[in-house]
C-alpha cells in the first residue's frame, strides 16, 4: 500500500463534501501539474490519502481511499491528464496543521513543505504514522 496527500481548497471541494459523497466516491480531477499527474498515475486501489484543506486552513482534516486507479480526466479536452476516484474513509480526531508539521523535525522533509504548490504528493510510511498519531487516528 502507498500513502498520499491530496490538497483541495475547501471553497472548491471540502472534506465535508467528500464525506457527503460517502463510499460512492468522487472523481479527483483537474490536476494539470505534470509531477502531480505522475503521482496520480501511481495510485492504486485501496491506497490511503490524507485530505488537506489548503488556502486559509492549511491542515489535514481526514482520510480518503482510492476507489478507482488512474483514468483519463474527463475535464481534460487534450486527453493528457488523468484522474482517480476517491471515497471517504475517516475523520481525523484532531486536524494536523501545516504549522505543526513544519515544527516536527521527523517530517520536515515532506513535499507539503518543500513543494507547497503541489496538489498531489506521496507520503512515506514513517511520516504517515507520525501524522496519523498527531491526528489521533
Amino acid at each position: 500500500m502507498n500513502y498520499w496527500l491530496l490538497k483541495s481548497e475547501p471553497s472548491t471541494w471540502s472534506f465535508e463534501d467528500q464525506k457527503k459523497a460517502g463510499t460512492k466516491g468522487t472523481i479527483w480531477d483537474g490536476v494539470r501539474n505534470f509531477q502531480a499527474a505522475k503521482y496520480l498515475k501511481s495510485m492504486k486501489v485501496a491506497d490511503l490519502c490524507f485530505f488537506y484543506h489548503s488556502g486559509e486552513e492549511r491542515q489535514i482534516v481526514g482520510l480518503v481511499k482510492v476507489k478507482k486507479a488512474a483514468f483519463l480526466d474527463p475535464t481534460d479536452k487534450d486527453k493528457r491528464f488523468v484522474a482517480v476516484e476517491v471515497m471517504f474513509e475517516k475523520d481525523l480526531k484532531l486536524p494536523v496543521t501545516l504549522e505543526s508539521i513544519k515544527k516536527t523535525k521527523e517530517i520536515s522533509h515532506l513535499p507539503l513543505i518543500k513543494q507547497s504548490r503541489l496538489s498531489v504528493m506521496p507520503i512515506d510510511s514513517k511520516s504517515w504514522n507520525i501524522i496519523s498519531k498527531m491526528g489521533r487516528i
